[in-house]
């Protein structure tokens, strides 16, 4: 990835260096053409175009922000209620993300949303005990975790 970003700034600034116009236009100019060049070369390169991680990565930052409003919002509500009715309770969750880096995002992911907090991670880094604020379901959950997070993550790691 930093070889193509690197690969399509040099092209970039070729092309303002060769044009008559040392602007910031010429520069989006070239840069737009080392972008078509890479997508055009890219079977030369071992990892996927580099703008599809970046992609990747602001869906991911786009779940991170969905879910932290509306877990605030579901502890605000609950908070603000004068009667409280939740179920608070430890869980089990197995991840299937192998890398430490992986398991560090999920575990921070976990940790900041609001109503949520990582008690203990196994030995072999897989199997997460959480707490949560109001169980209602716990397949529901580990499948939100899994079809929110993690999916997330695999899609920018891998």
């Amino acid at each position: 990835m930093a070889f193509q970003i690197l690969l399509n700034l040099i092209i970039a600034l070729t092309w303002m260096f060769l044009s008559a116009e040392w602007t910031v236009l010429q520069f989006l100019i070239g840069f737009l053409l080392g972008l078509i060049l890479i997508a055009v070369l890219r079977r030369f390169f071992p990892q996927r175009l580099y703008l599809m991680r970046i992609w990747a990565i602001l869906k991911l930052l786009r779940v991170l922000l969905v879910q932290l409003v509306h877990a605030s919002y579901t502890v605000i509500r609950q908070v603000i209620k004068p009667q409280l009715d939740i179920r608070p309770g430890v869980f089990i969750y197995k991840s299937q993300l192998t890398t430490d880096w992986e398991l560090s995002l999920l575990y921070l992911m976990i940790s900041l949303t609001p109503g949520s907090l990582l008690l203990e991670v196994s030995h072999n880094n897989r199997t997460l005990y959480i707490h949560a604020m109001n169980i209602t379901d716990e397949h529901f959950m580990a499948e939100e975790i899994r079809n929110t997070f993690e999916k997330s993550i695999m899609e920018v790691t891998r």
